[in-house]
């Protein structure tokens, strides 16, 4: 059951990087973060509501910096999706297993276990390979928001950990998040050319940016709280061959064997990272 709920979300994910493709061509990252975050914020909300649960919390510090990250992360991580192919951005996106290692290891000083600094360095690698075969020179700029959002997820990732041990419920840190993408987002809404008449195909695809993350997060949480995490994580990686098979199928996107060879590396390293790190910090981080 575990591993269904995973490819669920797997795939979930995927379908939401297609409406944010798409959406792109309408919209400005920082507006369909809003979008995502505003419908995610009022699904949670209800949910908060109908069972009366307390949104006050000692930790708003952590919060605030875990939704900040959060937020500049999902927007570079949308503008990638919009300037580069789908499993690209995805792929770049998915480096913050191996940026994380690194903070828990130089920043935080956590013990290194034998073989995490090969390991990351086979991931990076990894990076260089899905870079070079694939990416013509104009896309270079996709590609640094890319990676871009991965580092700073991993901030993310950091700040879900601490709130985790403090006692924090998933879904008081899921809806500070969501709300903090929101406001993040807000300004650009406001001052968008005009404020948008959207039709309705921009509904469509603003409600499934919206819908489908809150779906995947929901199946994501099931799925690691049902089994075990490094499961939970490897199944994770199914996000880059749906989002794959959605670029193909739409956009006629085919990755070189090279360019694929680094996202083999990328996915091992990420894997392999997580298990030296000691956990995998995932639930309720990005997207």
């Amino acid at each position: 059951m575990q591993s269904l709920w995973m490819i669920a979300a797997s795939l979930l994910f995927a379908c939401m990087g297609v409406c944010v493709k798409l959406g792109s061509l309408q919209f400005s990252a920082a507006e369909l973060v809003f979008w995502r975050g505003f419908i995610a914020t009022l699904i949670i909300g209800g949910y908060v509501a109908v069972r009366r649960l307390p949104l006050a919390t000692p930790h708003a510090r952590t919060h605030a910096t875990r939704g900040l990250a959060g937020f500049v992360s999902l927007v570079m991580y949308f503008q990638a999706i919009s300037l580069i192919p789908l499993a690209a951005a995805v792929t770049l996106n998915y480096t913050s297993p191996l940026f994380l290692a690194l903070l828990l290891a130089l920043w935080l000083k956590e013990p290194v276990r034998c073989g995490l600094y090969a390991v990351l360095a086979v991931g990076f690698v990894g990076v260089i390979l899905l870079l070079q075969p694939t990416l013509g020179g104009e896309q270079w700029l996709g590609a640094a928001y890319g990676l871009g959002s991965g580092i700073i997820a991993s901030i993310a990732y950091l700040n879900v950990r601490r709130l985790g041990e403090l006692g924090e419920p998933e879904w008081r840190t899921v809806f500070y998040f969501s709300a903090m993408s929101a406001l993040g987002g807000l300004p650009w809404m406001l001052v968008a050319s005009p404020f948008h008449a959207i039709d309705l195909g921009g509904w469509m695809l603003l409600v499934g940016v919206g819908g489908f993350g809150v779906l995947a997060q929901l199946c994501m949480t099931a799925a690691y709280k049902r089994g075990k995490t490094l499961v939970s994580a490897s199944l994770a990686y199914s996000t880059v061959v749906f989002s794959s098979a959605f670029g193909v199928l739409l956009w006629d996107e085919v990755l070189p064997w090279l360019a694929w060879a680094g996202v083999l590396l990328i996915v091992v390293s990420g894997l392999a990272a997580t298990t030296l790190s000691g956990r995998a910090d995932t639930e309720a981080v990005t997207e």
